[in-house]
């Protein structure tokens, strides 16, 4: 959990009073006045309270109203990145649903999770070799997908893009390759997957579930590369859900919160592995200018995030199951702890310099 200065909760427990007075006192005479302006009784004042108040409780304290599910008998779903974390978990999940599942994977003979995955010796699961940052892997997964359907005629329900890599480094530390790096994966190879699959999603009127992160929604400190990529592969899914509605393709974005620990993104090992690499490629007066302590500092926040994280992946895994199976889903889910759900939108939603003030001080 982030430690807050006396400043921040100060300012926190000032925005919450303020928040009650506004609601309490001022906004009773904004309505009048607004009745007043339009010749209405001005007994429906605390009517629309009662109903401000109803919309509220609707939208936040009530559980998700079903929305109906789609039959899994004979539809078949994509994953990349299944050699653990989320791609594992969901592999696993999916298929005991009764899906079938292609789950495909960077290096499909070398890491223990596709040898689970494969041991489970079932028609219904298969493994597959994919690097998303390849054309050609690519398309020779398209074409081993079409070969397995049962009636590639009726295509494939859904793609899910969770193959994805994290990083941190503020902007000065990071180079243009390692900027490339991560963008070639979590933004490209997202891109690459979905444009190669698409028409077998489309004759299916399937499913497009990309794997983001709140961090797609804002912006942290030393976290550029990595919100970059989540924010682009934002905007690709807002104009790819526009373009494939008169399809019936429905796309859904998934946005987790601090789960690190629970998918091993990123380890204590691999965050002193970056560390190294972004000091040594980092020019002399950047150095300088910002001194080795201060920079390992730095380091020793990230290592602090990471053990800081939740280990549990049961949200984010219910997430995307209710992106592929509820006949309505949602654009956008967000399986975060109360915490980062504030935080994320108080950031989105309040005037820039206050939500400035409140987290980035």
């Amino acid at each position: 959990m982030t430690k807050f200065s006396h400043l921040q909760m100060t300012a926190m427990v000032l925005f919450s009073f303020l928040l009650t007075l506004s609601l309490g006192l001022w906004l009773p005479e904004v309505l009048r006045a607004f009745v007043k302006v339009f010749g209405c009784p001005e007994e429906l004042v605390p009517h629309s309270i009662v109903l401000m108040y109803l919309v509220f409780v609707l939208c936040l304290a009530m559980p998700a109203l079903p929305r109906g599910s789609v039959k899994v008998e004979d539809k078949a779903i994509l994953i990349t990145g299944c050699e653990k974390g989320f791609g594992f978990a969901l592999a696993k999940h999916l298929h005991a649903k009764g899906f079938s599942v292609y789950a495909s994977c960077l290096l499909k003979d070398k890491n223990e999770g596709p040898q689970i995955l494969e041991k489970m010796k079932c028609e219904r699961l298969k493994v597959l070799q994919m690097n998303v940052c390849s054309d050609e892997e690519v398309q020779q997964a398209v074409e081993f997908v079409r070969r397995h359907l049962r009636d590639p005629e009726k295509g494939l329900w859904g793609v899910v893009n969770n193959a994805g890599i994290s990083t941190f480094g503020e902007v000065e530390f990071t180079s243009m390759a390692h900027y490339k790096e991560i963008a070639d994966v979590n933004l490209w190879g997202t891109m690459r997957v979905t444009k190669a699959f698409l028409p077998l999603i489309r004759r299916a009127k399937g499913r497009v579930v990309n794997i983001a992160s709140m961090f797609g929604r804002i912006g942290i400190a030393g976290q550029s590369a990595y919100c970059i990529s989540n924010y682009g592969m934002e905007a690709f899914s807002d104009c790819l859900r526009y373009e494939q509605r008169r399809w019936g393709v429905k796309v859904s974005i998934i946005e987790p919160g601090n789960v690190v620990a629970a998918t091993d993104i990123l380890t204590r090992d691999h965050i002193e592995s970056i560390a190294r690499r972004l000091w040594d490629e980092t020019d002399e007066i950047v150095q300088e200018d910002y001194g080795k302590a201060y920079f390992d500092r730095q380091t020793i926040s990230m290592k602090t995030f990471c053990s800081s994280s939740s280990k549990d992946i049961a949200p984010v895994i219910n997430a995307i199951t209710d992106a592929l199976t509820s006949r309505y889903p949602y654009c956008r889910y967000e399986p975060v702890d109360t915490y980062w759900w504030i935080r994320l939108h108080v950031l989105n939603y309040l005037p820039t310099p206050i939500a400035d003030w409140l987290y980035n001080n």
